[in-house]
């Protein structure tokens, strides 16, 4: 398949209309690959990543995370310029779906919101004028009220990460909440005009977590978006069936719990 025509496939997914102002989403490295066989998926352009992707014969990778989001140079040694030099060599593509992916809840970003059930969904941060459907974060209530901790309980069947950090006042009971992928910090004034009793999103820092406007769960930047990623390839898969191979490649956390020896 030409690469315009797997890089429209993509698109329908995650449109580049609906991404953030700030964000490079698109395009990474051109190559001169012109007919593409087979479509690697994976979380992070590292170099790791790709050369496992090159080595299976991809002629383009799909990754959520962009190379940067300001153009860099060329002259510094470093995974930056691992990664780049990979593709080019190859004369593959390296494209990225960020907020244009994030910014569509209900495709591949939205899976935690539809896993917990919930409904009467509100976005919390539009970012397309022309489309209130488009945006990040969802706001929404769980089928029934559950205590905070049954409501933990619950969310620990769809999160694959066991250790989370908490932070903010602790409800009763929980029966509206908001998730955001990726860092969500930001959407603390969303999440309060939401209504919302919890907050599940990722990397929460120290001051976030002392304003923290309701029970906020991090339970981790790449847990949410590890499993986005490989729905998009399962998307992608069903999409270019018979047409291109879709891979996905399992990323790596870069953060290891570690508990020291007493």
């Amino acid at each position: 398949m030409k690469i315009q025509d797997v890089i429209a496939r993509i698109e329908a997914i995650a449109p580049l209309s609906g991404a953030a102002a700030w964000d490079h989403s698109g395009v990474q490295v051109a190559g001169d690959v012109p007919d593409i066989q087979r479509l690697a998926v994976t979380i992070d352009p590292t170099p790791e990543a790709v050369s496992k992707a090159l080595d299976w014969g991809a002629g383009c990778v799909l990754t959520h995370h962009p190379l940067g989001i300001e153009p860099k140079y060329l002259d510094t040694p470093g995974p930056f310029l691992d990664t780049v030099r990979l593709a080019m060599r190859a004369g593959a593509w390296l494209y990225a779906a960020h907020t244009s992916l994030d910014a569509r809840p209900n495709g591949p970003a939205g899976w935690l919101p539809r896993a917990l059930g919930l409904t009467g969904t509100t976005i919390l941060e539009p970012t397309d004028p022309a489309d209130p459907a488009v945006g990040i974060g969802l706001a929404g209530d769980m089928p029934a009220p559950l205590s905070f901790e049954a409501f933990l309980a619950e969310l620990g069947r769809h999160v694959e990460r066991r250790d989370w950090s908490l932070s903010g006042p602790v409800p009763a009971t929980v029966s509206r909440v908001a998730v955001c992928p990726g860092s969500g910090g930001s959407l603390f004034g969303a999440v309060a005009a939401a209504g919302a009793d919890a907050y599940v999103t990722g990397d929460i820092k120290y001051h976030q977590g002392l304003e923290a406007p309701c029970a906020v769960v991090d339970v981790g930047h790449f847990t949410l978006e590890e499993t986005m990623t490989r729905l998009l390839a399962e998307d992608l898969s069903r999409s270019l069936a018979g047409e291109v191979e879709v891979r996905f490649l399992e990323g790596r956390d870069p953060f290891i719990t570690h508990a020291p020896a007493p």
